[in-house]
């Protein structure tokens, strides 16, 4: 009769944190394909939800950064990219994205802090660097 028990509250225990870890996942993705939908309100919620599941979620930061850039709101596009680098610092893609943002606002010194970050740590994105540094001419203090 003992066993049963134990066996009873290990199976729920188990079907809990299946489905908890079911419902992390499905919100990443839900979120990622209404993205890829351009559908942004709708993904921006699911990637909050993914987060409030799991706030080391990097990616879904990083999603939510790419939101707030489509939005034209470079002032949550940047704090959730400084999420991502927090969590990751070497995200290629968030480095790769913040040094653009800061060229955008014209911060040279943070611009190239960001370039060589990201030239020390890129496989993906080292394509990108070139285009970052001929953007960047712009801005050179004289």
């Amino acid at each position: 009769m003992n066993i049963a028990k134990i066996f009873i509250t290990v199976f729920f225990i188990s079907t809990l944190l299946y489905t908890s870890i079911s419902a992390k996942n499905s919100y990443f993705l839900e979120g990622e394909r209404l993205f890829n939908e351009k559908k942004f309100s709708q993904s921006k919620y699911k990637f909050e939800k993914d987060i409030v599941f799991n706030p080391k979620s990097e990616l879904s930061y990083l999603y939510l950064a790419k939101i707030f850039n489509a939005q034209k709101n470079d002032f949550m596009e940047e704090q959730n990219l400084k999420t991502v680098i927090m969590l990751n610092p070497k995200n290629e893609e968030a480095l790769y994205l913040l040094a653009k943002l800061n060229i955008k606002k014209s911060d040279y010194k943070k611009s190239i802090e960001l370039i060589n970050n990201l030239k020390e740590v890129c496989s993906n994105f080292c394509q990108k660097e070139a285009e970052l540094k001929e953007k960047l001419e712009n801005l050179e203090p004289k």
